[in-house]
C-alpha cells in the first residue's frame, strides 16, 4: 500500500545547528555526512557530495508523479520505460537519461503532461540531474503531492530518508524533510510525499518566473543517517510566455 509522508521543518534542536554554516569541502573531507550535516549548508551545492557508487543498496527510482492536492489534478507523470503503452495517456513525451539515480532513473523514460493543466518539460541529460519548466501557475500552487515508486536491491534499507532543499539563488525557499523508513530486500515501494509550499511574495514570484533555472534543489538520500544519493535538479516558472 502507498504511504504518504508530509515534509516537516526541522527541530529547534536541528534549528540550530543550521545556524552554524558548513562547507561543501569541510563536508567532502568527512567520511560520512549526516541528515544534520547537509542541514548546515546555507546555499545550493555547487557539485554532488557523494558518487553514484555510495548507492550499494542499487536504489533506483522508476516513477514520478506530481498532483495538486487541492484538486486532485495530475500535473506530470514520469516513468522509467517498460515497453508497454497506456491507452488513457493523453500525452507522452519519450525523454533519455544519462543518469543511475535520480528521479526516474536511468534509461528510456515516459512523460506524461495531462492537456489543459499545467505543463511541464523534463530534460535529463546530465547524470543525476533533472530540469524542469513549469508554467508561472506552478507557483500558485499550495499543496502537492509527489508520488515516487523505487526499487531495493538485495541489501534491507534502514531509515531510508530524504532532505530536499530548495533554493532561489542564494535565498532558501524551503527545505523538506520525508522519512521512507524500512525496506525489505528486492522490494518495490510507493510513496507520496506531501509538499506544503511557502507563501511567497509577488515580488520574489516575479522575480522567480524571470530567473529561469535560478530555482535549484538538492535531494539527498540517506540510509541509517548516511548519505548514499545526491541528485540535483533546477526549475523554471516561465513556461507558455
Amino acid at each position: 500500500m502507498p504511504t504518504a509522508n508530509v515534509g516537516r521543518m526541522s527541530n529547534e534542536a536541528t534549528d540550530a545547528r543550521i545556524r552554524e554554516p558548513i562547507t561543501e569541502e569541510e563536508l567532502r573531507a568527512q567520511e560520512v555526512i549526516s541528515p544534520d550535516d547537509v542541514l548546515r549548508l546555507n546555499h545550493i551545492t555547487s557539485d554532488y557530495l557523494c558518487r553514484p557508487e555510495a548507492n550499494v543498496y542499487d536504489i533506483e527510482f522508476t516513477r514520478f508523479k506530481i498532483r495538486d492536492l487541492d484538486s486532485d489534478e495530475l500535473l506530470f507523470e514520469i516513468a522509467k520505460g517498460t515497453g508497454t503503452e497506456d491507452e488513457n495517456v493523453p500525452e507522452e513525451v519519450e525523454v533519455n537519461e544519462d543518469g543511475e539515480n535520480g528521479p526516474p532513473g536511468p534509461g528510456q523514460q515516459k512523460h506524461t503532461c495531462p492537456p489543459g493543466t499545467i505543463t511541464t518539460e523534463v530534460t535529463t541529460g546530465a547524470s543525476r540531474f533533472v530540469r524542469y519548466q513549469f508554467t508561472p501557475d506552478f507557483l500558485k500552487l499550495k499543496h502537492v503531492g509527489a508520488t515516487v515508486e523505487f526499487v531495493v536491491g538485495k541489501k534491507p534499507v534502514n531509515k531510508f530518508r530524504m532532505i530536499e532543499r530548495h533554493f532561489f539563488k542564494d535565498r532558501l525557499l524551503k527545505s523538506f524533510d520525508f522519512e521512507f523508513g524500512f525496506c525489505i530486500p528486492n522490494s518495490t515501494n510507493t510513496c507520496e510525499h506531501i509538499y506544503y509550499f511557502p507563501q511567497l511574495s509577488e515580488q520574489l514570484v516575479n522575480q522567480m518566473i524571470d530567473g529561469p533555472f535560478e530555482t535549484r534543489s538538492d535531494s539527498f538520500y540517506f540510509v541509517d543517517d548516511k548519505l548514499i544519493m545526491h541528485n540535483k535538479a533546477d526549475y523554471a516558472y516561465n513556461g507558455g510566455l
